[in-house]
């Protein structure tokens, strides 16, 4: 059973192309310690519309972005950049993809919100309430 299958009304996502594949590369690299996030990242992968760095919109979660989001069961906002495993430091605020709240996050646009499974299989309303690009 796929995401889209088990949760309803997803959002449209965008993926840099570039980032599509390290992502998904990652996922299958994880896929024996992190079962069910590789899975959930290479859903999203393959859900994803694809597009250039250059023509991602300016509000959607990339690698390396910063990231205002709010869980829907606690409210409290959370800023956290979206790093690769490598360069994720959770009191810096640098999260992982590799993470659910990371594999939640990729592609999502402000102002939108999805319902996705923690480490402990609860469903939680992650909602993003800005984007903040990293430089080049």
């Amino acid at each position: 059973m796929t995401l889209q299958q088990k949760w309803a009304a997803v959002p449209p996502i965008h993926i840099v192309e570039s980032e599509a594949d390290m992502i998904s590369d990652l996922a299958w690299a994880a896929r024996d310690r992190f079962p069910d996030v590789s899975q959930l990242l290479l859903e999203e992968v393959g859900r994803a519309q694809l597009c250039s760095r250059a023509a991602l919109p300016a509000d959607v979660a990339a690698m390396g972005s910063t990231i205002l989001y709010r869980d829907g069961a606690r409210g409290t906002p959370r800023r956290v950049e979206l790093v690769y495993p490598s360069h994720a430091d959770v009191a810096l605020g640098r999260i992982s993809i590799l993470t659910p709240v990371g594999a939640a996050l990729i592609g999502m646009r402000a102002g939108n919100a999805i319902l996705w499974p923690d480490r402990d299989g609860h469903l939680r309303d992650i909602m993003v309430d800005a984007v903040v690009q990293a430089q080049a």
